[in-house]
């Protein structure tokens, strides 16, 4: 039958059928797959029972999976349930038990119920992710997403000018920090120094522009701290409109795949009484969206 795709948002977002995640992709799905992330940038695939390897094995069709040359987490190493190449996005300990709700991984962890793109704080922001819901809550839990692609078209010309060479730093202390967490060691602090991204990013294979928003962005290179918090603040309220967001309602073996460089996400909601498991693998970026020698 092969690939095929329906868009189900108004500007973005598709839902994929004829394809079975468990088993190698042929090229021509592999290609179809490409072409719809170009297209929609989310991509929703209903009923994949998979396992970890076969997450694995179908995001390496898309590119090299992300190694970073620091953690994104505060999680200690040795701490992780799960093997190398893949995320515990969950609220599961490492003994499968739910994360306390003192526990400073799960504080870390409401970060996420923050507007973000993955990996905006390292030197090579993330490509694709792919994340596949293994158990979910019974409410809520939902994971929201932004056409960055769509808010930068409906700037005005002004704006747009205005953004163009504009270089924000990221870094997970700012993000954490907007929800009350400040519990860092100086060895994390270290690992999460700022990186400079631009604003304005340019998608390699499309050719269109985005703007690259984050909770991550905390200053803008030449502005006080305050007028680039309360602008970074104001381009995110236009990204977040309604009209440029899909909430995807999370069904068990649901994988969703988002491109990082046209899109923003964030995680809503739930019972953490109850167990959400979801494991992401995350895709390399392409290059630096700017120099960091100057920074």
């Amino acid at each position: 039958m092969g690939v095929s795709i329906k868009q189900v948002h108004s500007v973005f977002v598709g839902e994929v059928a004829g394809v079975d995640l468990a088993r190698p992709l042929a090229r021509e799905d592999v290609a179809a797959i490409t072409e719809g992330m170009n297209r929609y940038a989310v991509l929703v695939f209903r009923d994949q029972n998979i396992t970890d390897q076969q997450q694995i094995a179908f995001t390496r069709h898309f590119g090299e999976l992300e190694v970073k040359e620091k953690p994104g987490h505060i999680r200690k190493s040795g701490e992780s349930r799960l093997g190398a190449n893949i995320s515990d996005l969950s609220n599961l300990t490492k003994d499968g038990k739910v994360i306390s709700a003192d526990d400073r991984v799960w504080f870390f962890k409401l970060g996420d119920r923050l507007w973000h793109s993955d990996s905006s704080y390292a030197v090579v922001p993330a490509k694709y992710s792919a994340l596949s819901a293994r158990i979910i809550p019974s409410w809520g839990a939902n994971t929201e997403f932004a056409d960055m692609r769509a808010a930068y078209d409906a700037l005005d010309a002004r704006t747009k000018a205005e953004v163009e060479g504009l270089i924000c730093e990221h870094s997970l202390l700012y993000s954490r920090s907007a929800v009350g967490f400040a519990d860092f060691t100086p060895e994390e602090i270290d690992n999460f120094r700022p990186v400079r991204q631009r604003l304005v990013r340019t998608h390699p294979e499309t050719g269109r522009k985005s703007l690259f928003l984050s909770a991550h962005a905390g200053a803008i290179v030449g502005w006080t701290i305050p007028e680039a918090r309360a602008f970074l603040r104001d381009l995110t309220e236009h990204a977040t409109q309604r009209e440029f967001v899909y909430s995807h309602p999370w069904r068990q073996y649901d994988l969703v795949m988002w491109d990082n460089r046209a899109t923003m996400h964030r995680a809503r909601r739930f019972d953490r009484n109850e167990v959400r498991d979801v494991r992401r693998t995350t895709l390399a970026g392409d290059a630096p969206t700017v120099e960091q020698a100057a920074a």
